[in-house]
């Protein structure tokens, strides 16, 4: 599929997808991620790997980048964008934010909403190295066809089984709760 193709089916999914909704207020801390795609030679998505530090509970996991909302953060939305610059060095006049994917929430009492964006390359990713090991650009066909190749498509895994492996590394927990909601959607929408 060409990337202009591929790029329409990602907005008609999440615009016209149903993602999971909020929680009940006040039982989870609002956070928010951006699963945010670049184009490069084939449609990629972002991932980060969590620092080595001790003691922090996300160490060398792997993730969307995204933190806690605070009082200044007018929505999650704005955590989102917020926490990419800071993170990345991605500002958010070079990202077309598509739409939120839902909300996710983590056995430590997190809701996570997810966006989902399109980043126009035309900054340098600087990523903060107190938080942030390395930056890997995945490709989504690649993704896609481990979603198929392990039959997450055909019944719903259990969080055991729901894992992404690739390279060196492993895609779980709530980052692959996400990027499963993601491929179920595009995979509905195509």
């Amino acid at each position: 599929m060409d990337k202009g193709k591929c790029i329409s089916r990602i907005r008609s999914a999440v615009q016209n997808g149903s993602h999971p909704g909020p929680p009940e207020k006040d039982l989870f801390q609002p956070t928010s991620v951006m699963a945010l795609f670049a184009l490069d030679k084939d449609v990629e998505l972002l991932f980060i790997q969590k620092a080595d530090i001790k003691g922090y509970p996300w160490a060398n996991q792997m993730a969307f980048p995204g933190g806690h909302k605070d009082k200044k953060d007018l929505s999650t939305q704005e955590t989102a964008l917020r926490e990419l610059e800071e993170e990345m060095g991605i500002h958010r006049k070079n990202v077309e934010v598509v739409g939120s994917l839902g909300h996710f929430q983590t056995i430590n009492s997190k809701d996570i909403e997810a966006w989902i964006g399109i980043w126009n390359q035309k900054d340098v990713i600087e990523h903060d190295p107190a938080e942030i090991a390395r930056v890997f650009h995945i490709p989504l066909k690649y993704l896609m066809d481990l979603h198929k190749e392990k039959r997450f498509h055909q019944k719903v895994p259990n969080v055991m089984q729901l894992t992404y492996p690739y390279e060196d590394i492993l895609i779980w927990g709530v980052t692959a709760k996400i990027l499963y909601h993601l491929i179920e959607a595009l995979l509905k929408d195509g």
